[in-house]
């Protein structure tokens, strides 16, 4: 029963970045810049992050173990806002489809290498035949989904 709420919650997560490229696009138009629509898109979801753990009553000191990381785990807010940015200057270029099927393709691709090897602790998944074929079959999509 976890394993489906897990993958009921990727399906829902998938399906709501599509819709985030079209909002923040549309913002980055009305500021004309791209950095200006992620800075207002990052402004709103902390502030929402915010009112959640207020709502919530989070506990605020175990915020305390990401100071003990090593500093090139905070990168992982610089790159979120990269992507953000990106979306919003291909959205409009490419079309959400081949946005996010390049994006898609190109996270499965460097994914099944980070699975691979176990970089940054996430647990070994050897390459293996099947997965190169799944990958393979995403780059398909996008041709298709590029021609078409």
């Amino acid at each position: 029963m976890q394993q489906v709420l897990f993958f009921l919650l990727a399906i829902f997560a998938g399906v709501m970045l599509p819709i985030q490229a079209g909002l923040n696009s549309e913002i980055g138009k009305a500021v004309k810049s791209p950095v200006y629509g992620t800075l207002i898109s990052f402004l709103v979801g902390t502030l929402g992050l915010l009112l959640y753990m207020v709502l919530t009553r989070a506990n605020w000191a175990d915020i305390k173990g990401g100071f003990q990381l090593p500093w090139f785990y905070w990168i992982g807010g610089l790159l979120g806002a990269v992507y953000v940015a990106a979306i919003i200057i291909l959205t409009p270029r490419l079309g959400v489809a081949l946005t996010f099927g390049i994006t898609v393709a190109a996270q499965m691709i460097f994914g099944v290498l980070m699975d691979h090897y176990g970089w940054l602790g996430v647990p070994e998944h050897p390459i293996n035949w099947m997965r190169v074929i799944g990958v393979t079959m995403i780059i398909g999509g996008v041709a298709l989904v590029r021609a078409y």
